[in-house]
């Protein structure tokens, strides 16, 4: 699918949010009804909908991403009320809604971008974390107000973003707040109509107490332990390769990264010598000086991974290196790793990856269901029936098969959490609906008020035969469960 407008038969822009069909926000033009069109190629028979003014209602939202922070220099920006007070009043003024003010904000968001690349680019290498504008696509989308609050982590990135929203977006519907725990915890006391956070279970829990107080719903990405399945007949080589690149890449910190492996040990004498020599083509013999070997995001997850690896009563077999002073920490694979190893006890949000056996595929599938459901599950195997049998006998946020990540990066997929992973999903269509509110409208006029009679006291046996009739009722339920 994708978002676009259209004058005179002629597309004026298109942005892919939503794969696969011919969307577009359309404005009738009469200033009375505002219709969404979907016409989705999934099934073949495509399905239209047409919603009336506010079928879909937007909100005011805040996204968050790991938002208890402090960044000097940032704590005397605007204070958050005239920010609040600001953005209210615009949403309320509804400047949002026309479908030319979204694409216009969504084409400077693009141009954002593009013209920022490399700024963007050595933010990220900087902080090697991720960037809020994903689901700020769908809020805009969606015709909403916006604040943002970046991730303290990610200090190059969170400035940038904050140098760069108001100048290329519209500063009276969307802005960025910096700063520390207290100003977070003030923030989120403001009514907002929706928020959107990214980040640790810990944290996830502060932000639903908060939202419990103005009923305010939530969409959670969480992450979790994400376990990758190998099991029956597989290639191996081309299994090992893309579980290193989907385990490894950004130094695996990645929501969705494989974060062990359950095997039999016959699959783990194979797989071994398969993931070394598929490491040594990515990163060389020497990865610390390869510059595709990403850094630890900061000395304190450094400090982690390391107390992890050193408490952890598994074998290394490959990798194990670490440097603090460069944050640096080799791909580290590790076997007879136990089910209460350290490194089973939490998210190990970094390039170790633990093995451990299993004998029996139902072995596997229990020792997943016994843990908390993950954002993400993957099973590699060439035998359908495997891959089948463990996607009906489990549950995750997302599944993908023989591969890694590469699910998340398809805009026709939702992408989101469940259970302790998270709740709610954004990504292409997802997104829009999210951050929209499915309005079930009636719009009546003044016609067939003769029929209406019937509903209308006093209430005789005709008239309840005609509502049973009307309503499809069976006879002898009563008038009160019909109504």
């Amino acid at each position: 699918m994708h978002l676009s407008s259209q004058r005179n038969g002629t597309r004026k822009r298109s942005f892919f949010l939503f794969p696969n069909s011919n969307d577009r926000i359309r404005n009738s033009g009469t200033g009375k009804q505002t219709f969404i069109t979907v016409s989705d190629k999934s099934p073949p028979s495509a399905a239209l909908r047409d919603f009336p003014q506010d079928g879909w209602s937007s909100f005011f939202t805040i996204l968050l991403l790991n938002p208890f922070a402090i960044l000097p220099g940032f704590e005397a920006m605007e204070g958050q009320k005239e920010v609040i007070d600001r953005l209210q009043r615009s949403f309320r003024s509804r400047v949002t809604l026309p479908e030319q003010f979204r694409l216009a904000q969504l084409d400077a968001l693009l141009s954002l971008i593009k013209e920022n690349e490399i700024q963007i680019l050595e933010a990220l290498h900087q902080d090697l974390h991720k960037l809020i504008l994903l689901p700020l696509v769908g809020a805009i989308a969606a015709g909403n107000c916006a604040i943002l609050k970046p991730s303290e982590i990610s200090q190059a990135t969170e400035k940038l973003l904050a140098e760069l929203i108001p100048k290329y977006l519209s500063k009276e519907c969307y802005a960025v707040v910096c700063g520390g725990a207290e100003e977070t915890k003030t923030l989120l006391e403001n009514r907002f109509d929706h928020i959107f956070y990214t980040g640790s279970q810990n944290v996830a829990r502060s932000i639903l107490q908060a939202a419990a107080i103005h009923l305010t719903p939530v969409t959670l990405e969480l992450g979790g332990k994400c376990p990758c399945l190998i099991y029956g007949k597989v290639d191996i080589k081309a299994a090992a390769r893309r579980l290193a690149w989907a385990k490894f890449f950004n130094a695996g910190q990645s929501c969705v990264a494989p974060d062990y492996v359950l095997c039999t040990p016959q699959i783990q004498a194979a797989l071994i010598p398969a993931l070394r020599e598929a490491l040594e083509g990515f990163y060389t013999a020497q990865p610390q000086q390869c510059p595709d070997m990403g850094r630890i995001v900061s000395d304190r997850h450094w400090d982690r991974l390391n107390d992890m690896l050193e408490r952890s009563a598994g074998t290394v077999e490959i990798g194990g290196q670490s440097t603090k002073q460069e944050k640096y920490m080799a791909p580290t694979v590790l076997v007879n790793v136990k089910e209460n190893d350290v490194l089973m006890q939490e998210e190990i949000f970094g390039p170790i990856l633990p093995i451990l056996s299993v004998e029996t595929l139902e072995e596997g599938i229990d020792f997943m269901n016994c843990r908390e459901k993950p954002l993400a599950l993957y099973v590699f195997s060439d035998e359908p029936q495997v891959v089948t049998k463990v996607l009906e006998q489990t549950s995750s946020g997302g599944f993908c098969s023989n591969d890694g990540i590469v699910h998340m990066t398809l805009p026709g997929l939702p992408f989101g959490g469940v259970g302790a992973s998270g709740m709610g999903s954004y990504h292409g269509r997802w997104g829009f609906e999210t951050f929209s509110h499915r309005r079930g409208c009636m719009l009546r006029g003044w016609g067939l008020e003769r029929i209406n009679v019937l509903r209308y006291p006093p209430y005789q046996e005709t008239n309840l035969s005609w509502l049973r009739w009307a309503t499809g009722a069976k006879k002898g339920w009563s008038g009160c469960s019909v109504m």
